[in-house]
């Protein structure tokens, strides 16, 4: 905890006066551009990763970047997706899994969670990417992993589609969906191209969209 507030410190010391201003245009409203919805793992930081300050993505973190289908009683992660798109008006939606996923290890590999009875309900929002993963045949265990980061990312983006705001947003051509997978180990992404049905070079193909912007309807 000591380098965690010195770190704080630090930042009061030394990086928030040259940036007072942009904090005080923060101070009263906020407006970011996209809505980014990533694994809470400590090792994927948005921000970083994506080189934005502050006031520039609405984030949503949690075990395995899930996104729960909407239904009758929604949680947290249900209202802070309704906020961002409905009262933000985000243009983009991110949903960003990472190599080395510990939630989708675990259910790669049907681990037993007894002990861990929250999360093992929590990730039964994953089970469309875990039968589809395990009706493959996989060379290696960390390819089962890595094949299971994947379709996660593209249950999400199916799951986050049956939330009313975003399907408006879709419906009125103000908003796209991006699905993601961050490496760690070479800092690379890949993108899920909607049109392809398959993972590509975020570096090599930078216009890649799960979901584009659709035309408004007329």
């Amino acid at each position: 905890m000591k380098d965690i507030i010195e770190g704080f410190l630090k930042f009061q010391r030394d990086i928030f006066p040259g940036r007072a201003a942009l904090f005080q245009d923060l101070a009263t409203r906020q407006s970011p551009r996209a809505l980014f919805i990533s694994c809470s793992d400590s090792r994927l930081v948005p921000e970083l990763v994506t080189q934005r300050e502050p006031g520039d993505l609405f984030v949503i973190r949690n075990a395995g970047n899930i996104v729960p289908s909407y239904g009758p009683e929604p949680g947290g992660v249900s209202a802070s997706i309704e906020y961002a798109v409905t009262a933000l008006q985000v243009a983009d939606i991110v949903i960003c899994g990472h190599s080395d996923c510990g939630a989708m290890t675990a259910v790669a590999n049907c681990s037993c969670m007894e002990h861990l009875p929250a999360v093992s309900a929590w990730l039964r929002y994953a089970d469309s990417a875990r039968i589809v993963n395990a009706a493959r045949q996989h060379p290696t265990p960390r390819a089962k992993v890595d094949d299971m980061v994947r379709e996660n990312v593209i249950a999400q983006l199916a799951n986050i589609q049956t939330h009313p705001a975003v399907r408006l947003a879709l419906e009125e051509g103000r908003a796209a969906l991006h699905g993601w997978v961050y490496d760690i180990a070479s800092g690379g992404i890949d993108a899920f191209d909607g049109a392809r049905g398959a993972f590509v070079s975020l570096a090599d193909h930078p216009q890649t969209r799960a979901l584009p912007r659709q035309p408004a309807a007329v």
